[in-house]
């Protein structure tokens, strides 16, 4: 099976910096996107960040200018260095992947999650 795991997570102030992790295991052959999502009490799951396997990146209007994801394609991991953070950014932040397995092909998969807060 597949598995994605994040880290990274914790409590900072407004104007601090987080670097968040997303390793995945399993019997993997091939990953192309690779993504990162937040979402905060009440409010829909939103995109933060994403990145192809040719390494083209895009970003959520409120992610532009302080947040950069990259990947370690050799590790089959993806990272989002959060800089300049505020308390709208607090949420719990996921990784999604589109991954290629041994036994099921292609397919999506999201870790469970690690908690971001930002206090004032």
């Amino acid at each position: 099976q597949v598995q994605l795991v994040e880290s990274g997570g914790g409590s900072v102030q407004t104007g601090g910096s987080l670097r968040l992790s997303c390793e995945t295991s399993g019997s993997i052959s091939e990953i192309n996107t690779m993504e990162w999502y937040r979402q905060a009490p009440g409010r829909q799951r939103e995109l933060v960040a994403r990145i192809t396997g040719a390494g083209s990146t895009n970003y959520g209007d409120s992610a532009k200018g302080r947040f950069t994801i990259s990947r370690d394609s050799a590790k089959n991991s993806v990272y989002l260095q959060m800089n300049a953070l505020v308390p709208e950014d607090s949420g719990v932040y996921y990784c999604r992947a589109n991954v290629r397995s041994v036994v099921t092909s292609w397919g999506v998969y999201w870790g469970q999650g690690t908690q971001v807060t930002v206090s004032s």
